[in-house]
């Protein structure tokens, strides 16, 4: 049981806290509640780019790292469709370092023309080395606005396309900041060797002073049903055919979504996983294959994706793909993988949350989602999933009008 005190300030920032004194470290998460899904369609992107914004200096401070560094502590950072989130790790002795720190760049940025540059180039670099430089890079490029015609999730974090990173101006930036990284925006989670009295009292120092702000609201257009198959075909010189196919699920908070969850677990729980096993060992259909589901907040995706042997027929190893998700409630010893399945999400949860910065961060997830006790909840959630929930799952899901496919010829083999 992960016990946790909350408050929040006048200033609408909230607060969770957990003491752990097993540790002589204190682990600080701060989540932004601005990702992807709330920008521009013709400025993506920018989420993104304050993930390296902010570590370029604030308005009192030139540079961020040196004196975390300096008194013993780590930070790093993601970005994804929903939020952004920033951590770090350090003594609990210098804990008051974290708080000046992340205080004064929720206060203001180093708004300056170098330091915009400076990032967007490293953000270009990212986004050619990831997505346009290597084999199967642009397939999620292809895969989003295949599955999503009006919602957001139609771009990945990185952006919709370079161009929109390379003509940001400074006035444009300053105006997302603004509207998005707020007090009354964010939530600010802490475990590790830290007391609530402790926390409320620097929370309330070095955060207190910081002025609500006027956010952005939030108005994301639904994503209608899909109601026909979508197939896109394209060929690029990689090393062999690859299938990629995505199936519409309903969001975060669904009473689906930890029956999908152990549903991709079953076929794609490593080299044990069910397609693995038939397509991948037995068939020799493909040299690798993965299942998973994005895990958005709003409506998001089932993801199958494979790379295929050589010589051997996209259309035929898909049917075959298909054939193992529609017969999986039938597979001999099905209710025995489940329980497996069961067991090793039990484990590698409670093995997470060994680690003060994974409590942290699933607090502040929790948080977001208006339920932070689901962290104590979610073991007992997975395991009352049984074979008929997953049986009408596939029924309900995995049907073609509802499927979108992208099938990555390659031109040459490598």
């Amino acid at each position: 049981m992960i016990k946790y005190d909350r408050f929040s300030l006048d200033n609408g920032l909230r607060v969770l806290v957990h003491e752990d004194r097993s540790t002589p470290l204190v682990a600080i998460n701060i989540l932004y509640d601005v990702g992807s899904r709330d920008e521009d369609p013709g400025l993506t992107g920018l989420a993104h780019l304050f993930e390296h914004l902010m570590f370029g200096g604030s308005v009192n401070i030139p540079e961020y790292d040196l004196p975390l560094q300096m008194v013993g502590g780590e930070n790093n950072a993601f970005t994804n469709n929903d939020f952004t989130n920033y951590y770090l790790t350090i003594p609990s002795a210098n804990i008051e370092t974290g708080f000046w720190l992340e205080s004064d760049r929720m206060l203001e940025l180093d708004f300056s023309q170098k330091n915009l540059d400076t990032q967007k180039n490293v953000v270009i670099e990212e986004f050619n080395q990831r997505y346009l430089n290597q084999p199967y890079g642009d397939a999620i490029l292809k895969l989003r606005p295949m599955a999503y015609k009006v919602h957001p999730y139609r771009w990945p974090a990185i952006g919709m396309d370079i161009s929109h990173i390379e003509n940001v101006g400074l006035e444009q930036v300053k105006e997302f900041f603004f509207s998005h990284y707020a007090p009354n925006n964010a939530i600010l989670t802490l475990a590790g060797n830290v007391t609530s009295d402790i926390a409320f009292n620097l929370t309330n120092k070095w955060f207190g002073p910081i002025e609500k702000r006027r956010v952005s609201s939030r108005n994301i257009p639904a994503e209608p049903k899909q109601n026909e198959e979508r197939i896109l075909s394209i060929e690029k010189e990689v090393p062999s055919d690859a299938l990629y196919k995505v199936w519409h699920i309903g969001p975060r908070k669904s009473a689906d979504f930890y029956t999908l969850d152990l549903l991709t677990d079953l076929l794609a729980g490593g080299e044990s996983g069910i397609l693995y096993t038939e397509l991948v060992r037995d068939k020799k259909l493909f040299s690798e294959i993965n299942a998973y589901i994005t895990s958005d907040i709003d409506p998001g995706l089932i993801v199958v994706q494979g790379k295929l042997m050589n010589g051997i027929d996209i259309q035929s190893a898909e049917e075959c793909v298909n054939k193992v998700i529609l017969n999986l409630p039938q597979r001999k010893g099905i209710n025995e993988e489940i329980e497996k399945v069961k067991n090793k999400f039990e484990s590698s949860t409670v093995f997470s949350n060994t680690s003060i910065l994974n409590k942290a961060v699933s607090l502040a997830f929790c948080e977001l989602l208006e339920n932070p006790d689901l962290i104590n909840m979610e073991v007992d959630i997975y395991r009352r999933v049984n074979l008929e929930m997953v049986n009408e799952a596939i029924a309900k899901y995995f049907v073609p009008s509802n499927c979108s496919t992208l099938y990555y010829k390659s031109i040459r083999k490598i």
